[in-house]
Protein backbone atom coordinates (compact mmCIF):
# COMPACT_ATOMS: atom_id res chain seq x y z
CA UNK A 1 0.00 0.00 0.00
CA UNK A 2 1.61 3.24 -0.92
CA UNK A 3 1.96 6.04 1.19
CA UNK A 4 0.74 9.53 1.34
CA UNK A 5 0.72 12.68 3.03
CA UNK A 6 -1.74 15.60 2.46
CA UNK A 7 -0.68 19.06 3.49
CA UNK A 8 -3.72 20.89 4.53
CA UNK A 9 -6.39 19.60 6.13
CA UNK A 10 -9.17 22.06 4.94
CA UNK A 11 -11.87 21.04 2.81
CA UNK A 12 -9.79 19.52 -0.40
CA UNK A 13 -7.33 18.40 1.48
CA UNK A 14 -9.71 16.32 3.63
CA UNK A 15 -11.75 15.28 0.02
CA UNK A 16 -8.43 14.31 -1.14
CA UNK A 17 -7.89 12.28 1.89
CA UNK A 18 -11.63 10.50 1.53
CA UNK A 19 -10.67 9.12 -1.83
CA UNK A 20 -6.93 8.13 -1.01
CA UNK A 21 -7.92 6.70 2.17
CA UNK A 22 -9.29 2.95 0.98
CA UNK A 23 -6.28 2.57 -1.66
CA UNK A 24 -3.55 4.28 0.39
CA UNK A 25 -1.92 4.79 3.70
CA UNK A 26 -2.53 8.25 4.07
CA UNK A 27 -1.35 11.28 6.75
CA UNK A 28 -2.86 14.30 6.86
CA UNK A 29 -0.97 17.05 8.22
CA UNK A 30 -3.17 20.58 9.61
CA UNK A 31 -1.41 23.40 10.69
CA UNK A 32 -4.16 24.48 12.99
CA UNK A 33 -7.27 22.72 14.96
CA UNK A 34 -10.21 20.75 13.33
CA UNK A 35 -12.56 23.75 11.90
CA UNK A 36 -10.38 26.54 11.96
CA UNK A 37 -11.15 30.17 10.67
CA UNK A 38 -8.02 31.26 9.72
CA UNK A 39 -8.43 29.64 5.84
CA UNK A 40 -10.88 29.22 3.33
CA UNK A 41 -13.01 26.31 4.16
CA UNK A 42 -14.65 27.72 7.35
CA UNK A 43 -18.55 28.20 7.64
CA UNK A 44 -22.21 27.13 7.94
CA UNK A 45 -22.34 27.62 3.89
CA UNK A 46 -21.28 27.67 0.61
CA UNK A 47 -23.39 28.26 -2.65
CA UNK A 48 -23.90 24.67 -4.89
CA UNK A 49 -24.78 25.32 -8.32
CA UNK A 50 -24.47 23.74 -11.69
CA UNK A 51 -25.18 27.24 -13.59
CA UNK A 52 -21.95 28.49 -15.67
CA UNK A 53 -21.93 30.07 -18.63
CA UNK A 54 -18.59 27.82 -19.40
CA UNK A 55 -19.98 23.77 -20.13
CA UNK A 56 -17.24 22.56 -18.68
CA UNK A 57 -17.90 23.89 -15.48
CA UNK A 58 -21.09 22.78 -15.84
CA UNK A 59 -20.40 19.58 -16.10
CA UNK A 60 -18.03 19.12 -13.51
CA UNK A 61 -20.60 20.74 -11.02
CA UNK A 62 -22.86 17.81 -12.88
CA UNK A 63 -20.10 15.15 -11.57
CA UNK A 64 -20.08 16.87 -8.61
CA UNK A 65 -23.85 15.90 -7.03
CA UNK A 66 -23.71 12.77 -6.49
CA UNK A 67 -20.70 12.72 -5.20
CA UNK A 68 -22.09 14.84 -2.10
CA UNK A 69 -25.39 12.27 -2.25
CA UNK A 70 -22.45 9.30 -1.12
CA UNK A 71 -20.38 11.38 1.09
CA UNK A 72 -24.22 11.75 3.06
CA UNK A 73 -24.64 8.75 2.48
CA UNK A 74 -21.47 7.35 4.24
CA UNK A 75 -21.21 10.17 6.82
CA UNK A 76 -24.60 9.78 8.09
CA UNK A 77 -24.92 13.83 7.56
CA UNK A 78 -26.51 16.41 5.83
CA UNK A 79 -24.56 18.43 3.88
CA UNK A 80 -26.42 19.42 0.94
CA UNK A 81 -29.75 21.46 0.11
CA UNK A 82 -31.21 22.04 -2.91
CA UNK A 83 -33.27 24.89 -2.44
CA UNK A 84 -32.66 26.25 -6.16
CA UNK A 85 -30.63 29.22 -7.57
CA UNK A 86 -31.28 32.43 -9.18
CA UNK A 87 -28.98 34.68 -11.59
CA UNK A 88 -30.00 38.38 -12.32
CA UNK A 89 -28.46 40.90 -13.60
CA UNK A 90 -27.35 42.51 -17.44
CA UNK A 91 -29.41 40.15 -19.90
CA UNK A 92 -25.57 39.37 -22.05
CA UNK A 93 -24.47 37.73 -18.34
CA UNK A 94 -27.79 35.55 -17.74
CA UNK A 95 -28.57 34.45 -21.13
CA UNK A 96 -25.28 32.38 -21.86
CA UNK A 97 -25.68 30.82 -18.28
CA UNK A 98 -29.33 29.52 -19.30
CA UNK A 99 -28.02 28.72 -22.51
CA UNK A 100 -25.19 26.39 -21.21
CA UNK A 101 -27.75 24.76 -18.94
CA UNK A 102 -30.06 23.84 -21.62
CA UNK A 103 -27.59 22.42 -23.60
CA UNK A 104 -26.72 20.06 -20.67
CA UNK A 105 -30.04 19.64 -20.51
CA UNK A 106 -30.89 20.83 -16.94
CA UNK A 107 -33.74 22.89 -16.39
CA UNK A 108 -33.92 26.51 -16.15
CA UNK A 109 -36.50 28.99 -16.21
CA UNK A 110 -36.27 32.76 -17.41
CA UNK A 111 -38.51 35.66 -15.36
CA UNK A 112 -39.78 38.92 -15.39
CA UNK A 113 -38.11 41.25 -12.26
CA UNK A 114 -41.29 41.51 -11.18
CA UNK A 115 -42.25 38.31 -10.97
CA UNK A 116 -39.52 36.72 -9.66
CA UNK A 117 -40.02 39.24 -6.32
CA UNK A 118 -43.26 38.14 -5.90
CA UNK A 119 -41.54 34.45 -5.70
CA UNK A 120 -39.14 35.20 -3.43
CA UNK A 121 -40.56 38.65 -1.50
CA UNK A 122 -37.23 38.88 0.31
CA UNK A 123 -35.29 40.20 -2.84
CA UNK A 124 -35.47 42.48 -5.72
CA UNK A 125 -33.92 41.48 -9.31
CA UNK A 126 -32.25 43.59 -12.06
CA UNK A 127 -32.93 43.67 -15.51
CA UNK A 128 -33.01 39.58 -16.57
CA UNK A 129 -33.88 36.78 -14.10
CA UNK A 130 -32.80 32.89 -14.19
CA UNK A 131 -34.10 30.18 -11.78
CA UNK A 132 -32.24 26.90 -11.70
CA UNK A 133 -33.50 24.37 -9.47
CA UNK A 134 -29.92 21.72 -9.09
CA UNK A 135 -28.78 24.81 -6.80
CA UNK A 136 -28.38 25.63 -3.14
CA UNK A 137 -26.00 25.28 -0.29
CA UNK A 138 -23.52 22.86 1.16
CA UNK A 139 -23.04 22.83 4.95
CA UNK A 140 -19.29 24.13 5.09
CA UNK A 141 -18.26 22.71 8.39
CA UNK A 142 -19.87 20.21 8.48
CA UNK A 143 -18.61 18.85 4.82
CA UNK A 144 -15.08 19.32 5.88
CA UNK A 145 -15.69 17.37 8.97
CA UNK A 146 -17.73 14.52 7.22
CA UNK A 147 -14.73 13.95 4.88
CA UNK A 148 -12.61 13.74 8.34
CA UNK A 149 -14.76 11.17 9.10
CA UNK A 150 -15.13 9.08 6.57
CA UNK A 151 -11.59 9.11 5.81
CA UNK A 152 -10.49 8.30 9.18
CA UNK A 153 -12.81 5.12 9.11
CA UNK A 154 -10.64 3.96 6.06
CA UNK A 155 -7.41 4.20 7.99
CA UNK A 156 -6.38 8.52 7.37
CA UNK A 157 -4.46 9.66 10.12
CA UNK A 158 -5.09 13.25 10.42
CA UNK A 159 -2.68 15.60 12.47
CA UNK A 160 -3.57 18.67 13.56
CA UNK A 161 -1.15 21.76 14.78
CA UNK A 162 1.36 20.36 12.11
CA UNK A 163 3.07 22.73 10.39
CA UNK A 164 4.92 21.56 7.33
CA UNK A 165 8.37 23.89 6.97
CA UNK A 166 9.29 22.14 3.61
CA UNK A 167 8.41 19.12 0.95
CA UNK A 168 11.60 18.35 -1.00
CA UNK A 169 10.72 15.68 -4.04
CA UNK A 170 13.47 13.01 -4.22
CA UNK A 171 12.45 11.35 -7.56
CA UNK A 172 9.21 10.35 -9.13
CA UNK A 173 7.96 8.24 -6.05
CA UNK A 174 9.50 9.61 -3.01
CA UNK A 175 9.13 12.61 -1.14
CA UNK A 176 10.26 14.22 2.04
CA UNK A 177 8.21 16.15 4.21
CA UNK A 178 9.87 18.37 7.06
CA UNK A 179 8.19 20.17 9.71
CA UNK A 180 8.26 23.20 11.88
CA UNK A 181 8.77 20.69 15.07
CA UNK A 182 11.88 18.95 12.87
CA UNK A 183 10.28 15.81 11.74
CA UNK A 184 10.96 14.36 8.80
CA UNK A 185 8.28 11.86 6.62
CA UNK A 186 8.90 10.21 3.69
CA UNK A 187 5.98 9.33 1.78
CA UNK A 188 5.58 7.85 -1.90
CA UNK A 189 3.54 10.76 -3.46
CA UNK A 190 2.28 14.15 -1.42
CA UNK A 191 -0.91 16.28 -1.68
CA UNK A 192 -0.43 20.13 -1.48
CA UNK A 193 -3.71 21.23 -0.35
CA UNK A 194 -2.70 24.75 1.60
CA UNK A 195 -5.10 27.24 -0.04
CA UNK A 196 -3.38 30.86 0.85
CA UNK A 197 -0.40 29.56 1.71
CA UNK A 198 0.32 27.38 -1.58
CA UNK A 199 2.21 30.85 -3.05
CA UNK A 200 4.99 30.10 -0.30
CA UNK A 201 4.72 26.59 -0.21
CA UNK A 202 3.83 24.98 -3.65
CA UNK A 203 6.14 27.81 -5.45
CA UNK A 204 9.17 26.97 -3.21
CA UNK A 205 8.08 22.85 -4.01
CA UNK A 206 7.12 22.60 -7.69
CA UNK A 207 7.81 24.51 -10.81
CA UNK A 208 5.06 26.51 -13.45
CA UNK A 209 2.60 27.47 -10.58
CA UNK A 210 0.70 30.20 -11.31
CA UNK A 211 0.37 33.38 -10.24
CA UNK A 212 -1.75 33.31 -7.06
CA UNK A 213 -3.34 36.20 -5.78
CA UNK A 214 -4.24 36.11 -2.14
CA UNK A 215 -7.04 38.27 -0.54
CA UNK A 216 -9.55 38.40 2.18
CA UNK A 217 -12.98 38.57 1.90
CA UNK A 218 -15.81 39.55 4.17
CA UNK A 219 -19.13 38.07 3.78
CA UNK A 220 -21.58 39.50 5.80
CA UNK A 221 -24.65 37.18 8.10
CA UNK A 222 -28.30 39.11 8.09
CA UNK A 223 -30.96 38.22 10.57
CA UNK A 224 -34.26 36.82 8.30
CA UNK A 225 -37.07 34.86 8.46
CA UNK A 226 -37.04 31.13 7.51
CA UNK A 227 -33.35 31.54 6.36
CA UNK A 228 -33.34 28.12 5.24
CA UNK A 229 -36.19 28.50 2.95
CA UNK A 230 -34.16 31.15 0.48
CA UNK A 231 -32.76 30.06 -2.71
CA UNK A 232 -29.32 30.95 -3.16
CA UNK A 233 -28.49 34.05 -5.70
CA UNK A 234 -26.05 35.93 -7.82
CA UNK A 235 -26.45 39.36 -8.75
CA UNK A 236 -24.28 40.48 -11.72
CA UNK A 237 -23.76 44.58 -11.32
CA UNK A 238 -23.57 47.27 -13.50
CA UNK A 239 -24.90 48.28 -17.23
CA UNK A 240 -22.31 45.04 -18.54
CA UNK A 241 -22.37 43.34 -14.93
CA UNK A 242 -18.82 44.76 -15.20
CA UNK A 243 -19.32 45.92 -10.88
CA UNK A 244 -18.44 43.65 -8.78
CA UNK A 245 -20.67 40.83 -8.33
CA UNK A 246 -22.56 40.36 -5.21
CA UNK A 247 -23.79 37.09 -3.76
CA UNK A 248 -26.40 35.23 -1.02
CA UNK A 249 -27.59 32.03 0.73
CA UNK A 250 -29.55 31.57 3.26
CA UNK A 251 -27.95 29.47 6.17
CA UNK A 252 -28.06 28.51 10.13
CA UNK A 253 -26.21 31.64 10.88
CA UNK A 254 -29.45 33.94 8.44
CA UNK A 255 -28.65 35.43 4.95
CA UNK A 256 -25.54 35.58 3.95
CA UNK A 257 -24.52 38.20 1.04
CA UNK A 258 -20.85 39.26 0.34
CA UNK A 259 -19.08 40.64 -3.27
CA UNK A 260 -17.04 38.45 -4.71
CA UNK A 261 -12.96 38.87 -4.71
CA UNK A 262 -13.02 42.57 -3.60
CA UNK A 263 -10.91 42.11 -0.58
CA UNK A 264 -7.42 43.50 -0.30
CA UNK A 265 -4.63 41.31 -1.08
CA UNK A 266 -2.94 39.72 1.74
CA UNK A 267 -0.01 37.45 3.03
CA UNK A 268 -1.80 34.27 5.05
CA UNK A 269 0.48 34.24 7.84
CA UNK A 270 0.42 38.22 8.43
CA UNK A 271 -3.43 38.70 8.33
CA UNK A 272 -5.33 39.80 11.53
CA UNK A 273 -8.90 38.57 10.57
CA UNK A 274 -9.89 42.16 11.90
CA UNK A 275 -13.33 43.10 10.09
CA UNK A 276 -13.07 46.05 7.70
CA UNK A 277 -16.02 49.21 8.70
CA UNK A 278 -16.30 50.47 5.63
CA UNK A 279 -16.35 47.12 3.61
CA UNK A 280 -18.83 46.25 5.72
CA UNK A 281 -20.63 48.90 5.46
CA UNK A 282 -20.93 48.43 1.62
CA UNK A 283 -23.02 45.51 1.99
CA UNK A 284 -25.14 46.67 4.47
CA UNK A 285 -25.59 49.81 1.74
CA UNK A 286 -26.32 46.32 -1.03
CA UNK A 287 -28.20 44.53 1.88
CA UNK A 288 -30.64 47.46 2.04
CA UNK A 289 -31.50 48.01 -1.69
CA UNK A 290 -31.70 44.76 -3.28
CA UNK A 291 -32.31 42.21 -0.17
CA UNK A 292 -35.12 43.76 1.27
CA UNK A 293 -35.77 40.38 3.58
CA UNK A 294 -33.07 41.14 5.87
CA UNK A 295 -32.22 43.33 8.73
CA UNK A 296 -29.59 44.53 8.20
CA UNK A 297 -29.72 45.83 11.90
CA UNK A 298 -28.67 42.72 12.91
CA UNK A 299 -25.59 42.25 10.64
CA UNK A 300 -22.10 40.58 11.59
CA UNK A 301 -19.70 40.21 9.31
CA UNK A 302 -16.77 37.91 8.81
CA UNK A 303 -13.71 36.54 6.98
CA UNK A 304 -12.36 34.41 5.22
CA UNK A 305 -9.58 33.69 2.69
CA UNK A 306 -9.43 33.63 -2.06
CA UNK A 307 -6.56 31.97 -3.20
CA UNK A 308 -7.31 32.82 -6.88
CA UNK A 309 -5.49 32.07 -10.40
CA UNK A 310 -5.25 34.67 -13.29
CA UNK A 311 -8.08 32.75 -14.55
CA UNK A 312 -10.15 31.45 -11.73
CA UNK A 313 -9.64 27.78 -13.16
CA UNK A 314 -7.92 25.81 -10.74
CA UNK A 315 -4.32 23.94 -10.17
CA UNK A 316 -5.04 20.55 -10.35
CA UNK A 317 -1.85 18.45 -11.46
CA UNK A 318 0.81 16.56 -10.73
CA UNK A 319 4.54 17.28 -10.94
CA UNK A 320 6.95 13.83 -9.94
CA UNK A 321 5.79 12.80 -6.89
CA UNK A 322 3.66 15.88 -5.73
CA UNK A 323 -0.12 16.57 -6.20
CA UNK A 324 -1.20 20.49 -6.45
CA UNK A 325 -4.63 21.25 -5.66
CA UNK A 326 -4.92 25.10 -5.64
CA UNK A 327 -6.77 28.08 -6.25
CA UNK A 328 -10.17 27.25 -5.52
CA UNK A 329 -11.50 30.27 -3.59
CA UNK A 330 -14.68 31.73 -5.03
CA UNK A 331 -16.20 29.00 -6.83
CA UNK A 332 -14.38 25.56 -5.68
CA UNK A 333 -15.94 24.66 -2.51
CA UNK A 334 -19.05 22.94 -4.56
CA UNK A 335 -16.60 20.84 -6.10
CA UNK A 336 -15.12 19.52 -3.34
CA UNK A 337 -15.64 15.52 -3.45
CA UNK A 338 -15.04 15.92 -6.97
CA UNK A 339 -11.48 17.26 -6.46
CA UNK A 340 -10.80 14.80 -3.89
CA UNK A 341 -11.64 12.08 -6.25
CA UNK A 342 -9.47 13.85 -9.37
CA UNK A 343 -6.72 14.03 -6.58
CA UNK A 344 -6.51 10.46 -6.38
CA UNK A 345 -6.60 10.20 -10.23
CA UNK A 346 -3.23 11.94 -10.06
CA UNK A 347 -1.70 10.45 -7.63
CA UNK A 348 -2.28 7.22 -9.55
CA UNK A 349 -0.69 8.66 -12.39
CA UNK A 350 -3.73 9.38 -14.82
CA UNK A 351 -3.93 12.90 -16.47
CA UNK A 352 -6.25 15.80 -15.74
CA UNK A 353 -7.82 18.42 -18.46
CA UNK A 354 -4.60 20.83 -19.32
CA UNK A 355 -6.65 23.93 -18.25
CA UNK A 356 -5.91 22.61 -14.81
CA UNK A 357 -2.10 21.84 -15.42
CA UNK A 358 0.97 23.78 -13.79
CA UNK A 359 2.35 26.74 -16.13
CA UNK A 360 1.92 30.14 -16.50
CA UNK A 361 -1.43 31.96 -17.31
Amino acid sequence: MRNVVVVGGGVMGSAAAWSLAPYAQVSVLEQFEPGHGRGSSHGSSRIFRLAYPDPFYVELAARALPLWRELEQESGQEILDLTGAVDHGPRERVEPIEAALRAAGRPGEILAPAAAAERWPGLRFDEHVLFHPDAGRVHADRATAAFRQVAAKSGADFRHGVRVASVTPAGHDRVEVVTDGGEVLVADAVVLAVGGWAPDLVARTVPGLPRLRVTQEQPVHFPAADPLSWPSFLHYRGATGSEPGAYGLGSVDGVKVGFHGVGPQIDADRSDRAVDPAALAKVVAYAERWVPGVDTSGAVASTCLYTLTPDHDFVLDRHGAVTVLAGFSGHGFKFAPLIGRLAADLVAGQRLPPRFALGVR
